[in-house]
């Protein structure tokens, strides 16, 4: 799998597709810029389905699991409802303590079997985000390399053989993955104001997870950041993406 993109100038993320899914590690983790894509691509009539690997239980310092797992499913269904998502799904995976493995590989490569997408969607698993500052969350770094491999796998009419028996077949069709706020991106999708609105709008449904940020202005947040893309790609407003080929 090989990534489409060094030493090029960046370029337009293809959009002649139907059907995405976004999988993610925790709640909020798309709503940080591909969100607006996200809203973009739905506005033109595609599908995309969000699945989300945890609940986002350990999220919040001030709440038990028990009582914030359920919160932040709640919050995040909303956030997918102002990009118009078509389905949120979530697994069942530790939140912070993620790891790789096959049964990862096999949970991932059972939804991309059951959802049969063009592209996956995801963010990034670097170590570190732009200017080397921020090193990445745990999970995302896992979560990057599992998803690529579990798009191989997924195609696989040899791997996974019980999800063969349960009726999902191999699904070979994923063209590229896209990793959103990577720090060498390859890839931009030009923002409309619409689409920055409706992305501020799915970060703000994570009202009480955003609350336990102190002092984060989530609207300048995300404006600026799609103002930055949009200077590199060349465009008043972008998102941008890390792309590989598969």
């Amino acid at each position: 799998m090989a990534q489409t993109t060094q030493n090029s100038a960046p370029r337009p993320l293809p959009e002649d597709w139907d059907r995405a899914l976004a999988v993610v590690a925790h709640p909020d983790d798309l709503e940080f810029g591909a969100s607006s894509a996200i809203h973009r691509w739905t506005s033109q009539g595609k599908d995309v389905v969000e699945l989300l690997v945890t609940k986002g239980e350990a999220g919040i310092d001030t709440l038990d699991p028990g009582a914030c797992g359920p919160l932040r499913m709640a919050e995040q269904r909303a956030s997918a409802a102002a990009v118009g998502a078509a389905e949120v799904e979530f697994l069942d995976f530790p939140d912070g303590t993620v790891e790789y493995g096959l049964p990862l590989r096999r949970a991932l490569a059972g939804a991309i079997r059951r959802h049969r997408p063009d592209v996956v969607l995801s963010i990034n698993f670097r170590e570190f985000f732009g200017g080397g500052s921020g090193f990445n969350h745990a999970d995302h770094r896992v979560l990057g390399p599992a998803l690529l491999d579990s798009v191989r796998d997924a195609a696989n009419r040899w791997v996974f053989t019980e999800q063969l028996v349960e009726g999902a077949e191999p699904w070979p069709g994923v063209r590229f993955a896209a990793f959103a706020a990577a720090p060498d991106p390859t890839h931009f999708v030009e923002l409309g104001e619409q689409d920055l609105a409706a992305g501020i709008a799915s970060l703000d449904a994570h009202e009480v997870y955003l609350a336990n940020l102190d002092g984060f202005d989530q609207k300048t947040f995300l404006r600026e950041s799609a103002l930055r893309a949009g200077e590199w790609a060349g465009v008043p407003l972008a998102t941008s993406f890390e792309v590989f080929d598969t």
